[in-house]
């Protein structure tokens, strides 16, 4: 059986980062992962979709967040069990947890940090007739890499934050990118929209609104779509190598969601006036996977959990014991092997 101080559920950033504050209270953990590596969607869905949100990155790809953040953890050597899915958990009579894998793999915490992001996940996909036809023959969901899209007609629609800044991010490798939403209105970030329509004027994003596909044609490969007006109902015939529909993700909690924890809207509430705990002591929730008034589901929101959850937990499992803050300028990080390094920029709890 895995031992460890803080098991988490999920490697995403927020996951990555928890192991980070954890370390500079000398507490261990040790991470569960459904996906084969560690940097959840940042890795599988988009490692080069550039990120914008970050303190002291205007702009950073998911996949070199990812790296930085396992370059940051790397001196308090958490531990991995990726490829595996958390199937249950028991809590012992030592108020401890035993989580185990859909492979039988059992670990024990006394404290279990659910960061599973938006747990699992399929693409939302739109009601089109020939749908599967193209699929992987210019449809695509989700977008891995973005050189495969190098001087290509390309055509996204949809109306959030990753349709924009992926036409955004496009409209410089792409030969053409068409930009189509079922609104005028849209839901992402203002900078981006503004963005958007600058490069709408510049005529680098052919934007199409209010409008939606209808029909796509083509022999084995997609050769064009037909997009619909939503106000006149005319249609337009608009030629394409790649249709990439960014609707978002349909999230489903998986097993965790028969644990007993309150669930609402397929999210975990938690206690954010101070800890992020769920209804189970010792259990709690951090990053896209929770719900409580106010929550925004951005990175930044999941480190700042992560760093109020660890300092929640080392109470719990240390209530005796009492610390003080200090910035990591005064010494560095110390790893749990003794090495020192340096980290300006973060701050460290030096224990009594």
């Amino acid at each position: 059986m895995i031992k460890t101080d803080i098991l988490i559920i999920g490697a995403g950033p927020t996951g990555l980062f928890a192991v980070f504050e954890a370390g500079l209270l000398k507490l261990k953990c040790h991470l569960i992962d459904a996906l084969p590596q560690a940097g959840g969607q940042c890795s599988e869905i988009y490692p080069k979709k550039p990120i914008y949100d970050i303190p002291g990155f205007p702009e950073i790809l998911a996949g070199d967040l990812v790296a930085n953040l396992m370059e940051q953890i790397k001196p308090f050597q958490p531990g991995f069990t990726l490829g595996e899915r958390a199937e249950t958990i028991e809590k012992l009579e030592d108020e401890t947890f035993v989580v185990t894998t859909n492979n039988g793999t059992k670990h024990n915490a006394p404290i279990v940090a659910i960061a599973g992001g938006l747990g699992s996940f399929e693409p939302r996909k739109p009601k089109l007739d020939n749908l599967e036809k193209f699929e992987d023959n210019g449809l695509a969901y989700i977008i891995k890499d973005p050189e495969v899209y190098r001087n290509k007609k390309v055509l996204i629609a949809g109306g959030g934050d990753s349709a924009l800044d992926w036409a955004i991010f496009l409209a410089d490798v792409a030969s053409e990118v068409t930009l189509v939403h079922r609104r005028n209105e849209f839901r992402g970030a203002l900078d981006s929209v503004e963005k958007v329509q600058e490069l709408k004027n510049l005529g680098k994003i052919n934007l199409i609104t209010p409008a939606e596909v209808v029909e796509l044609k083509g022999d084995v490969n997609l050769k064009s779509v037909v997009v619909q007006n939503t106000a006149t109902k005319e249609n337009t015939r608009v030629e394409v190598d790649n249709f990439i529909p960014l609707f978002g993700l349909s999230p489903k909690l998986g097993p965790i969601g028969d644990w007993g924890l309150e669930i609402e809207k397929n999210a975990i509430k938690v206690d954010n006036t101070l800890d992020y705990q769920t209804n189970i002591p010792g259990i709690y929730a951090i990053g896209d996977v929770n719900t409580y008034p106010g929550k925004l589901k951005l990175i930044l929101c999941g480190f700042h959990e992560a760093t109020l959850m660890c300092q929640s937990a080392y109470q719990r499992i240390f209530p005796d014991k009492k610390y003080v803050m200090k910035y990591t300028t005064v010494g560095g990080v110390t790893g749990f092997d003794g090495s020192k390094k340096e980290a300006p920029k973060a701050v460290v709890k030096s224990i009594d």
